[in-house]
Formats: C-alpha cells, sequence, structure tokens
C-alpha cells in the first residue's frame, strides 16, 4: 500500500467526524425528545453516545494526557522530544513511553490508509501518520481533538469510546469517573488487550503520577484487585429504560444509532410504571406476578403510555403483555350490547331475565353462571350491564347471533381466530383470546362515537418536537364507523352510571372517579385475567393484570386487581383537566321510563322510575312483565318454584364446588327440602352442593308430607370438549 503525501483537503473536520459518529445503541424517544428506552441494535461493536469534552471527568483527562501525551497542549500534533527519546531508547533496548501522540493516534483512527494492521505501522505509515497530525493540528482546536479522540479509542473487546467504557466496566456516565477509575481507564487505552495485573500495575504507575506521590504510596495491590474486578463487569445492559417492549417493537430492523420519536409521554409513561410496580407489590401475596398498562389518546389515537410487563416481579419480563392473547372475560359485555342497541334489538331500559339457564350447545350443555352464584330475576339492560350479570349477557347474543357478533367485533379490529359458532354462548362472556391493545382501542371506539381507526406508536419526521401535546387535537387518520355512534353513546352513559352498578360494586368503589368516566372490569375463567377498560372525554385507560404463564390469581376481585392503576392514572391525567359528560348525537332522544315488575317475578333488582336514553324511534315510557300463568293459590304456595322438574345442571369443573350451589326455592317459608331420602335444608330459598347424578328434590311439610317433587340430573365434572367457556366475572 502506498502512502501519498498527505492533503489538507483530505482529512475530515471535526464536524464531520462528529457526524460520521454511531453509536451501537439505538434510543426511544418521548414525544417531546426525551430519550425513554436505549437499546442495543449493533452486536458487533460496544459504542455508546458521543461525549462532550466538559462531560467527561477533569480526573480522567488529566490520566489520560500524564498517561499518553504530557505536551499536548504544547506540540504541534507531533512530540519531537518524545520522538527523540523513543529513538535513542530503541538504539540503547529501553523501554520509552513512546512517540506517539493523541493527535497521531487520532488520525490513525479516521484515516484508513493510517490505520494499525496486524504487524504495526509500516514506516512509509508511520511518516504519513506524522505529516497527518501536523495538518490536522493546524485544523482542528485541542479540545475538539482530545473529545474525538476520547469517543474514537478502541479500549478493551468491543468497547470503543469512553461513553461506553464507563458505562460497562463503572456502571456510570464519564462526567463521575474518580481518579482510581480514571487511571485504570487510561491503563486501557494503553494496553486494551493486557491482564488484569498488567493493568492494575501501570494504573498504580498513572495513580502515583497524578496525586504527585512516590509509586510506593499507591496502594497497588488494592488497585489491582479493583481492576480485576471491574474489568469483569458488564454493567451496561444491552437494553436500560422504561418502554422495553415498544422499544423493540419500533427499533427492530433499524439501523443502530437511530433515534426514533414515540408518541410516548415520558412522565406518563414513569408513572404508569410506577404504578404497575406498586399494584404488583400489594398483590404480592394473591399469586399475581404479571401485568400491562396501556394509556391512548382518543382523538388521534397515540400511544401516550406502553407497559408490557412489571419487570421487577415478572417471571417473564421479555413477554409483552400488551400485545398477549388472554381471555377478557365480561370486558365483551359493552360491545355486545352496543351492538344489540345499534340493530333496535334492545334499548338500555329492556328488560332481560336473569335465572338459571341451559343451553344446549354442540359441546353439551351451556349453564352460565353470575360472578356471586345469585340470579337477579328480571333486570333492564342498564342494570344488566353496569353489575355484569351474565345470563342477561347470554340471552342478548342469542339475539344478536354468535357469528354476526364475531363479525362486529372484527369492526372493533379485534379478529378472532374461528368463527363465532366455535365459541357458542360463551363468546358473550369472552372465552375468545384478545390482547390489551385490540381491547383498548375497541373502547376508544366507543368514546369516539362508533368510529374506530389504528393506533400511533411514533411520530412522523414532519412532527416537530412538542408540537403533539399530550392529549392534542390531531385527530386520526384511516377512520372506519364501527358501530352505530348513538349506540355508543348511550353504552358509555351506562358504564358512567355509577347507580347502575351498586349491587356488583357498591357505591365508593375506584370505578367511581369524581369526573365523567365510563369504565368495565372483567375476569377470565378461573381467575387468570383480571381487567379494566374505560375512557374518560380525552383518554382511554386499559389495564391487565395476571400470570404470563397462566397460574390462576387467589381473591382478586374486578375492583382490586387492574381498578388501582386505571383510577391513579385517570386522576393523574385530570388533575388539572375537567372531562365532561359527551353531548348526545343527533337521533338520540331521553325519556321518562317507568317499570312494571309484579312481585311474583321474583325481581331482586330495583329499577325505579329513571330518565333513559334512546335511538329515536325505540323510546317507550312503560317497560312491564306479564304476570306469570298461575296455579291455584295453594298450589302456588305449596310447589317447588325452583329447580324446574327435568332440570339438566352440569359441574363446570373451572369453578370451586362450593360456589355451584343449586338454588333450592319456594313460596313456602316453613318447607323442608329432602334430596335422596336426606334432609338438605328448610326455608324458601337453601342452597344445595350437587352431586352427579339423578335426584328427587322434595318439598315437605313438618309432618313429612310431599308437597311438591321434582327430577334433576347433575352431569359430573370431566374433560371439557370444544371451545373454552369464559366466566364472565365482573
Amino acid at each position: 500500500m502506498g502512502i501519498h503525501a498527505p492533503d489538507v483537503y483530505a482529512l475530515p473536520s471535526f464536524a464531520q467526524v462528529r457526524q460520521d459518529f454511531v453509536s451501537s445503541e439505538s434510543l426511544l424517544l418521548d414525544r417531546n425528545g426525551e430519550v425513554i428506552h436505549r437499546l442495543r441494535t449493533n452486536p458487533q461493536v460496544r459504542r455508546g453516545q458521543w461525549v462532550a469534552l466538559p462531560d467527561v471527568s477533569p480526573a480522567l483527562r488529566t490520566a489520560l494526557l500524564l498517561s499518553e501525551d504530557k505536551r499536548f497542549y504544547e506540540h504541534s500534533g507531533v512530540d519531537w522530544q518524545a520522538a527523540g527519546a523513543a529513538a535513542w531508547g530503541n538504539l540503547w533496548n529501553t523501554r520509552t513511553r513512546g512517540a506517539s501522540t493523541i493527535t497521531m493516534q487520532l488520525v490513525g483512527l479516521i484515516d484508513d490508509d493510517l490505520k494499525r494492521g496486524q504487524g504495526g505501522r509500516t514506516l512509509l505509515q508511520k511518516f504519513g501518520q506524522a505529516a497527518s497530525a501536523r495538518m490536522l493540528d493546524g485544523r482542528w482546536r485541542k479540545d475538539e481533538i482530545l473529545e474525538a479522540y476520547l469517543n474514537l479509542v478502541p479500549f478493551r473487546g468491543e468497547i470503543v469510546g469512553i461513553d461506553a467504557l464507563s458505562r460497562t466496566l463503572f456502571g456510570k456516565a464519564a462526567h463521575g469517573l474518580d481518579a482510581r477509575e480514571a487511571a485504570i481507564t487510561a491503563a486501557l487505552v494503553r494496553a486494551p488487550n493486557a491482564g488484569p495485573e498488567a493493568v492494575g500495575r501501570r494504573a498504580c504507575g498513572v495513580l502515583a503520577i497524578m496525586q504527585k506521590t512516590p509509586r510506593s504510596a499507591v496502594l497497588c495491590d488494592s488497585l489491582g484487585l479493583y481492576a480485576a474486578g471491574v474489568m469483569q463487569r458488564k454493567a451496561w445492559s444491552p437494553s436500560d429504560g422504561m418502554a422495553p417492549h415498544l422499544a423493540r417493537r419500533l427499533l427492530a430492523g433499524q439501523p443502530a444509532g437511530t433515534q426514533l420519536r414515540s408518541t410516548l409521554s415520558a412522565p406518563l409513561q414513569r408513572l404508569a410504571v410506577q404504578q404497575l410496580q406498586r399494584q404488583m407489590h400489594e398483590l404480592a401475596g394473591r399469586n399475581v406476578q404479571d401485568g400491562a398498562v396501556l394509556v391512548l389518546d382518543n382523538a388521534s389515537g397515540e400511544v401516550l403510555a406502553w407497559v408490557g410487563a412489571s419487570v421487577r416481579t415478572s417471571h417473564s419480563p421479555e413477554v409483552d403483555a400488551v400485545l398477549a392473547p388472554r381471555q377478557p372475560g365480561s370486558t365483551l359485555k359493552p360491545l355486545l350490547y352496543a351492538q344489540a342497541i345499534a340493530e333496535r334489538r334492545l334499548t338500555a331500559a329492556s328488560l332481560l331475565h336473569d335465572s338459571p339457564a341451559a343451553i344446549p350447545t354442540q359441546s353439551g350443555l351451556y349453564i352460565p353462571q353470575n360472578y356471586d352464584r345469585h340470579f337477579k330475576g328480571w333486570a333492564s339492560v342498564r342494570s344488566s350491564l353496569g353489575n355484569s350479570l351474565n345470563v342477561p349477557a347470554v340471552r342478548t347474543i342469542g339475539m344478536v347471533g354468535v357469528n354476526p357478533f364475531a363479525r362486529q367485533l372484527r369492526q372493533f379490529g379485534i379478529a378472532l381466530p374461528r368463527t363465532g359458532d366455535y365459541y357458542g354462548y360463551s363468546l358473550a362472556l369472552g372465552s375468545p383470546e384478545m390482547n390489551l391493545l385490540q381491547l383498548t382501542n375497541a373502547y376508544r371506539a366507543l368514546a369516539n362515537r362508533g368510529r374506530w381507526s389504528e393506533v400511533q406508536t411514533r411520530l412522523t419526521a414532519k412532527e416537530a418536537p412538542g408540537t403533539n401535546r399530550v392529549g392534542g387535537a390531531r385527530t386520526a387518520s384511516g377512520t372506519r364507523q364501527a358501530i352505530d355512534g348513538r349506540a355508543a353513546f348511550i353504552i358509555g352513559q351506562i358504564l358512567s352510571d355509577n347507580n347502575a352498578r351498586l349491587v356488583t360494586f357498591g357505591p365508593n368503589s375506584l370505578l367511581h372517579t369524581r369526573f365523567w368516566t365510563a369504565v368495565k372490569t372483567g375476569t377470565s375463567k378461573d381467575m387468570r385475567d383480571n381487567w379494566v377498560v374505560g375512557w374518560s372525554e380525552r383518554y382511554t385507560i386499559g389495564v391487565w393484570v395476571g400470570n404470563a404463564r397462566g397460574d390462576a390469581m387467589w381473591d382478586v376481585s374486578g375492583t382490586s386487581g387492574a381498578t388501582p392503576i386505571w383510577a391513579a392514572l385517570m386522576q393523574h391525567l385530570h388533575a388539572g383537566t375537567p372531562s365532561r359528560s359527551p353531548t348526545p348525537p343527533p337521533g338520540v332522544v331521553s325519556r321518562s321510563v317507568r317499570f312494571d315488575i309484579p312481585a311474583s317475578a321474583g325481581a331482586s333488582l330495583q329499577e325505579p322510575p329513571r330518565t333513559e336514553w334512546f335511538i329515536t324511534g325505540t323510546e317507550q315510557a312503560v317497560f312491564a312483565v306479564a304476570p306469570s300463568s298461575e296455579r291455584s293459590a295453594g298450589a302456588t304456595m305449596a310447589g317447588i318454584d325452583s329447580p324446574t322438574d327435568g332440570t339438566i345442571l352440569a359441574i363446570d369443573p373451572d369453578i370451586p364446588p362450593d360456589r355451584q350451589r343449586l338454588m333450592l326455592r319456594t313460596r313456602l317459608p316453613s318447607a323442608q327440602w329432602w334430596i335422596g331420602g336426606k334432609r338438605v335444608g328448610q326455608g324458601s330459598a337453601v342452597g344445595w352442593l350437587p352431586w352427579p347424578g339423578r335426584h328427587s328434590v322434595e318439598l315437605r311439610q313438618g309432618d313429612g308430607k310431599v308437597l311438591d317433587r321434582v327430577q334433576i340430573e347433575v352431569r359430573g365434572a370431566g374433560v371439557r370438549t370444544g371451545a373454552a367457556r369464559g366466566s364472565g366475572r365482573p
């Protein structure tokens, strides 16, 4: 290889070298430019960010100059005094520091023709290196030369530059290096591949010069042990920050050194991580290790917070629970009722019967239960949805149809892997799997009057920093009308009504915020997943807690699991921002309604007169239940009301046996209940723990006279076939 006379114009400028510097780490930025996650995307070399000279500790600058180039600020790129000493030492075969200045080393790093080969540099290369160093010294300032050198010098193994070295070996930024760490760093510049003992000896000499003390005054043995320790450290994780899952998703396939601006809000992301970790700590004794949080801007669809795992508690921290498919439980009910209202099959005041039901399916009888194992009788759609009653939801999907509801879910961005027929009526209770992103964005469509669009996770290059405020008015593109906006409005009014959920959740649950919100909880079968999804005027938040491995949680309810996180984030977002009830869209009217439900109907929920919302043309003033056909007065008092003759009850293996008691009901308060020749209780309502087999249920007087008798069959818990059943817990 020939070396020509160096051309001053061929040498790059400091600005060019700085611009061409590429980190091995890619950065995910928040919407305002704050770094929220760092991810290594170049496996070949470990190079951090460019560090300005003022951000390098004075101790390191001193150590480097004393070790490598004592007359750095005096010479013009070549230290002729050191060169002479090196030549004299070579002549007499004595060891010297060497004549290569920092400037000469730098030109060897930035000029490919001058880079050191396997056998060192040729004599011609050395002359070219010296000439180029003099020219570089004439063009660059001394501080620029030193800054570029610190960022480009190779250290140990794959480590290049002071940022990567200080973070990998010492676990801190370059400005924090002390004298001892600076001496070790300077020793590694001279001998990057030396063993710990040699590095320790070299560092000891540098530290002695720095402290202007005899070498014997330095605790070299201690420094050697410390050097051996830090040279084994890998303190710099390849992934660091508060958004690892979204960072991997957005930075995958991007070139090393990419800085990508996301839609995330760093303060909100930080709070979401903290709230999830705090709730995991609260649930530590209930077998809950995992969780996920998603916050969307209603108008734009921008993701403001994406927390894919509780890294400190999770057994599977690499799994992104925002995208992991899970059973949503009762959180599907609002979408089902929205379809029934949009199709004018139901109104918010329509009455549905919450009573025992045995529905024939291809895989056997489907017998839905409520979370509290009690039935409420006749209940309005508002009460049924607010209190998360299961049987009314199953009756509703019977009206809508399982395949039409599956198609409706697709409009909400939830594409089921199988047809509605596969899931059957359990589709109403959330038996299919979907992820938090799909479900939260579907609720965002309800918040936007039925309009659905894709979420946004990154800002475009045209958007300047700071122009996209959290909750900004920028609207999303690619919108489609997923559901009638009038039905979406009515569902929002139901889910914002604290009175509608009093029976299940009580008056003071965390679902009841001081500002307007609409929210629904859900728990999947066997307590494996707990959800809460809801929206305010400006934001939609979805939270999931559970176990990535599928283990069941212990004693976690709709309000004790995910809801505290949802409530805390909503409170933060609306601490100084109002959330007003949405304006009714055209085609929606409010009317006073009353309910005529006779006492004989056995309704346990109160349906007082109220003002209700209707799609225009579906409104009516009175909702009544026709009196049931009566037997003789004596028969009415003496008969078995429940169960009916011929009832077939299937024990659900996913429900604890003591939670599956069959309620024996009559209107005779002093009656005795006998099953299989044994007395099982007395009174108008008795819970009996079912046992597989055929049974004769008898209602007797105190003297033993049989008043009524029915035959029932209990089918035992066996191997389940067909689709998984959702629990539909609230």
